[in-house]
């Protein structure tokens, strides 16, 4: 029997935030909506950040730490990263008073249909695994067959440059996006394999092995190549890419106890393997041919507050300049820049972005950087979606690819839910966080110009959110450490949002 524990009084709750109660050893979270009340478990499913300490806007409840969102109504998942709803528990108000029952209410399956076709997944990462998720979720009872050419069960690809090459988790350690026993229960089939011809007219696909298959439905999520650099030198051995377990597993077999590690491109996973780099103790270089960091993304003050940041940490720029060669017998020893200056390296990572991984595709016409130009429902052609890093899709009217983790994750849900039938466009902000010498940082939406900024807070602190503005709208946010203003905040930009509801926001945040 489910007892119900008196825990709260309705007057004390609050309705734009949850409140955390104990019964027994279980957290549990409480919801006010008007007069009554919802009971969710209190941590998120995706990383266990307290959803306590999120917000509740617009009938969801968005996590702290990576901006999931759930319904307010019954727990559903609205967006990843998680990938789950949230349990619930049984909840009463009688005379003002809160009772919750310790025990989770039972989850509801989805109903499914028996179902002929063959839906496949090409790219076993965080797109292609949220696609697969969403199909069951959204009831699709036929053949689902997921299909990567990496070893293993598909994890979170962002803790490599956050936290394994700092030490805190070995490669293996890296989290699962899911476990292998999600992929039995839910009728799965992983194939560990490499497609090499892809033909949309025919959906026809060939793996490396000889095999063909048929597809009724596909979706794309093959994701990106990091690029190498082409100069002399570039095949000595200590000169590394950062993109899978084994890269980040090479990377650290290479690092010396003591020594120089150079980092090519400031971008973001650049600059956190800058910052993970001298946890480890080593000496940092940064070459970028950029004079600031994320100006493109943040503009001229928040690119300086980073490097001052890192500089602040220990790690020496040299910027602009451009890398033309790496020298050594067998192993790297120094890093030529085109000025002629000899950097000394033990260690080398090339952070200079990534490739769309679409050499595999045939009769599909490809935009000029190698994507996939897709529509508003990020179909490619008919019983084709592609999504995440490949995927040139329309966003504020314009043609835009963008390399977000968290945003391939909601295209796998769009395209599974079209896939099935709907015809859903991408309407929801994009959001990725990066992690440097130990602080969070956020960023919300894809501005690509702003005429203007303002700061709440301090970049000296470093607890502050930056609103981007363009004709006194907000087009992007910058934050640290303002997490819960954040969690509102990316809920509110789905519509537009003007520089005084968003300053209003944060006055009450």
């Amino acid at each position: 029997m489910n007892t119900l524990h008196p825990v709260a009084r309705l007057a004390d709750l609050r309705e734009d935030r949850g409140t955390a109660v104990e019964i027994e050893d279980t957290t549990i979270l409480l919801l006010r909506v008007g007069d009554e009340v919802r009971a969710f478990q209190a941590n998120c499913p995706h990383a266990g950040a307290p959803l306590a300490e999120g917000a509740v806007c617009q009938g969801r409840l968005v996590c702290p730490w990576h901006k999931a969102s759930f319904a307010l109504d019954d727990g559903s998942l609205c967006e990843p990263p998680a990938l789950d709803a949230l349990q619930r528990y049984p909840v009463e108000v009688r005379e003002g008073e809160v009772l919750v029952g310790s025990e989770p209410l039972p989850v509801q399956a989805a109903e499914t249909q028996r179902d002929e076709r063959l839906f496949v997944v090409v790219g076993a990462g965080a797109a292609g695994t949220a696609a697969t998720a969403a199909l069951r979720e959204f009831g699709y009872g036929g053949r689902l067959l997921l299909i990567g050419h990496e070893p293993g069960e598909p994890y979170d690809r962002t803790a490599l440059s956050k936290f394994v090459l700092q030490g805190d988790k070995a490669p293996d350690e890296a989290p699962p996006l899911r476990e292998a026993d999600f992929f039995r229960q839910q009728r799965i089939e992983r194939l560990h394999a490499e497609v090499t011809r892809l033909d949309p007219q025919t959906r026809q696909l060939e793996l490396a092995n000889g095999q063909t298959l048929t597809y009724d439905g596909c979706v794309l999520a093959t994701g990106g190549e990091p690029r190498s650099l082409d100069v002399p030198g570039a095949e000595l051995k200590g000169i590394h890419l950062l993109r899978t377990r084994a890269d980040a597993a090479a990377i650290l077999a290479n690092l010396p106890d003591e020594g120089r590690a150079v980092i090519v491109g400031a971008s973001f996973i650049g600059l956190e393997a800058a910052s993970a780099l001298r946890k480890q103790g080593l000496a940092v270089d940064v070459v970028s041919p950029a004079s600031l960091p994320f100006v493109k993304q943040m503009g001229e003050t928040l690119g300086q507050h980073f490097k001052t940041l890192h500089e602040a940490n220990g790690v020496i720029f040299h910027a602009p300049h451009e890398v033309v060669g790496f020298e050594g017998e067998g192993q790297v020893r120094q890093v030529r820049l085109k000025d002629g200056t000899r950097l000394p390296a033990d260690v080398v990572l090339v952070g200079t972005g990534i490739a769309p991984a679409t050499a595999f595709l045939a009769n599909l016409p490809l935009a000029d950087d190698g994507s996939i130009p897709v529509d508003a429902q990020l179909k490619a052609a008919e019983g084709l979606y592609a999504v995440g890093d490949l995927a040139t899709f329309p966003y504020a009217g314009q043609p835009t690819r963008i390399e977000h983790w968290r945003l391939a994750q909601q295209h796998g849900r769009l395209a599974a839910r079209n896939l099935l039938g709907e015809a859903e466009a991408y309407a929801d902000v994009p959001f990725f966080w990066t992690l440097h010498h130990g602080k969070r940082y956020e960023y919300l939406g894809h501005p690509r110009q702003w005429d203007d900024m303002r700061l709440d807070g301090s970049l000296g602190d470093q607890t502050f959110v930056a609103l981007l503005l363009a004709e006194d709208l907000v087009v992007g946010v910058v934050a640290c450490q303002r997490e819960r203003a954040t969690a509102v905040l990316s809920q509110l930009m789905r519509q537009p949002l003007s520089r005084a509801r968003a300053l209003e926001i944060l006055a009450g945040s």
